[in-house]
């Protein structure tokens, strides 16, 4: 079975910083629609000398099963976010989207990895996509009953 797919580009944003300890920052700007099967490319899309944005094409989200409680949090929560895990490579002239996610669950362990892991709010067709899968794919585990304020040696079993 073809696991679904959300085919997206990404901007990333470079700001010029005026700090004794670094120069430039780097971040993830936002995501738009991309196209299916579009290679990886970087388009300059904004140059300037504080900013400069870069659309990095190329990249998808794809859905788990195993993710669904992580898609499900996102979309529950009052502002969901698309994660973007990113990386700079020494002598790399742009920061370079590795992968993207909408799980919480999956962006959590990119950071705890000490990745870098922006969260940009998620457009409307993307929240719509998600929503559908969680509908039909997120079944939470029912609630375990509970023996009363009795120890559990105490329960009857």
């Amino acid at each position: 079975m073809d696991r679904p797919v959300f085919p997206i580009r990404i901007v990333m944003q470079r700001r010029k910083l005026v700090s004794r300890w670094t120069d430039e920052v780097w971040e993830t700007h936002g995501v738009v629609r991309g196209q299916l099967d579009e290679p990886v490319s970087i388009e300059p899309i904004l140059q300037s000398e504080e900013c400069n944005q870069y659309l990095v094409k190329g990249f998808r989200l794809e859905l788990f099963r195993d993710e669904a409680e992580g898609y499900y949090l996102n979309v529950s929560a009052h502002a969901p976010k698309v994660f973007i895990m990113w990386r700079k490579e020494d002598g790399q002239e742009i920061a370079m989207p590795v992968m993207a996610t909408l799980s919480y669950g999956e962006a959590a362990r990119g950071m705890d990895a000490s990745e870098n892991v922006d969260a940009v709010p998620m457009p409307a067709e993307i929240f719509t996509w998600v929503g559908e899968y969680v509908e039909q794919n997120y079944h939470p585990e029912p609630k375990k009953q509970r023996n009363g304020d009795k120890p559990s040696f105490q329960s009857k079993r």
